[in-house]
């Protein structure tokens, strides 16, 4: 049997590092970074004797999460205590929510990679504290225990099993990762582990019903690791099915370097955990206008945008899904509108150039060193004729690398367009003079030729010339001969 004789299913477990000054449960920063050790106290290290105290603006931003994605909220939560033994837990326990978690039943759209629209439902979302993180040292043979992220509160957002592609579980996480951003929750870095995912595998025959036996891939923090780490358990489980033998339920550990994954441990179950409610903490109550008052603060979120980007600037659906799927790159677009008031302009250098630089640079959207004043003004100069197309994209790779006004970027560089009409005359002169085949090409029809005579003279002028006037003058002066 082949692959296409498989249904593969897919669940994940996301877990987002909220935007909160400080820790869950005590006073502590939360900011990324710092010395090993420099960010906790007590409480976080689990010092016998204190207690935890919650923090409200983690429960706020939790209902806030739900509310952004569908979730009905329990009005009547509490803390849960998940016991198990690990170096960088420093209780032997988590502090997490089990049976009464503060949202349930949510879900969101996507497409697959048809097109189609996709409902991918959300089984919860609740609130914990994060662990500790370990540091190997490979030359020492040995791990140190750095405890700045114990404490740092999460949410974790666990799907149904609705996922039936890697493209699918991509589309779903970024849908979720956009959200987020959105509504201001988590900065959402994956470099730093602020959004990273359980992924859940399991393949069955097509048309079985019953769910084959699932795997777990743990704390993956990129989109490429995502669909690698899917594809390669696909594959692996049939092959396993297929040689007679059988899934083995277990947490796995992707390794992106050799693209294989390998066991960590067998699954844990719930009841592995030995859950019961946090003695130290109280009840979690929420009252209806405190979940209304946060329904009514939330901000326009991507859907909405997007179909305002079609109705009101006349974009795609591709270049609206595009801009949307990230807040900061929408952000730039609606702040640079409102200066230069030119939409279809202000898109193409976000999706192209913007993006394309972006890629390169292997950056994210925040990470852009400049503001919408600087796009802005690169567009209207571009508009005024002060700069061609050409020398605006070297103007943009110039203010990724020394931020400074575009027109003090093309002053020092000495990049302002040539409009004079006797100087543009003198090229052109001598590149007709130089191709007379192209001019006959021309003169026979041949449109390509002009764009070549065009092209020679951008050359000879180094993307300075009026490419406008260029254009005109060419074909006012070949209709001459």
């Amino acid at each position: 049997m082949s692959r296409e004789d498989y249904e593969v299913v897919i669940g994940l477990e996301v877990h987002a590092e909220l935007s909160t000054k400080t820790k869950i449960f005590c006073s502590c920063p939360t900011e990324f970074g710092g010395e090993p050790n420099t960010h906790c106290c007590p409480i976080c290290m689990a010092m016998p004797g204190t207690l935890p105290v919650l923090n409200e603006k983690v429960v706020e931003y939790a209902v806030r999460a739900g509310l952004a994605t569908g979730c009905e909220i329990e009005q009547n939560s509490k803390n849960d205590r998940k016991n198990y033994f690990y170096p960088d837990l420093p209780k032997a326990y988590q502090i997490s929510q089990f049976d009464r978690p503060l949202c349930k039943k949510g879900s969101v759209e996507i497409e697959n990679e048809k097109g189609e629209k996709v409902t991918i439902g959300i089984t919860r979302i609740h609130i914990e504290e994060d662990a500790g993180k370990l540091n190997h040292d490979e030359f020492g043979g040995g791990s140190l225990v750095d405890l700045n992220r114990a404490g740092v509160p999460l949410i974790e957002i666990v799907s149904e099993p609705d996922m039936r592609s890697s493209v699918e579980a991509e589309n779903y996480l970024r849908k979720l990762k956009s959200i987020l951003e959105y509504i201001e929750v988590s900065d959402c870095k994956m470099q730093e582990g602020s959004l990273r995912a359980d992924v859940n595998v399991s393949v069955r025959k097509k048309g079985e019903t019953k769910l084959g036996t699932r795997t777990e891939m743990k704390n993956m923090n990129s989109f490429r690791s995502i669909v690698r780490g899917i594809e390669y358990e696909i594959d692996r489980q049939i092959d396993v099915i297929e040689d007679g033998g059988k899934v083995e339920q277990e947490t796995l550990r992707w390794d992106d370097v050799s693209g294989k994954t390998f066991s960590m441990r067998d699954k844990e179950d719930a009841q592995d955990y030995r859950y019961f409610p946090d003695p130290d903490l109280v009840a979690i109550r929420l009252s209806d206008d405190y979940i209304e008052n946060i329904r009514k603060t939330l901000p326009e979120l991507p859907e909405s945008r997007r179909e305002r980007y079609i109705k009101d600037y006349n974009l795609s659906q591709r270049e609206a899904n595009l801009l949307t799927a990230s807040k900061y790159l929408s952000n730039l677009f609606e702040n640079t509108l409102a200066i230069c008031n030119n939409p279809k302009a202000t898109c193409n250098w976000i999706l192209s150039d913007i993006s394309r630089i972006l890629n390169e640079k292997e950056m994210e959207p925040n990470e852009i060193p400049f503001d919408e004043n600087h796009l802005a003004e690169l567009i209207t100069l571009i508009e005024k004729g002060t700069i061609s197309s050409a020398i605006a994209k070297k103007v943009l790779e110039e203010l990724f690398e020394n931020v400074n006004m575009p027109s003090k970027i093309i002053e020092q560089k000495g990049w302002v367009q040539i409009s004079d009409e006797g100087a543009i005359k003198e090229v052109v002169m001598q590149v007709l003079s130089e191709n007379a085949q192209s001019v006959a090409d021309f003169k026979a029809g041949k449109d390509r030729a002009l764009g070549f005579l065009v092209g020679q003279a951008m050359k000879q002028t180094k993307g300075k010339a009026n490419p406008q006037m260029l254009n005109k003058m060419f074909v006012e002066e070949m209709n001459k001969m």
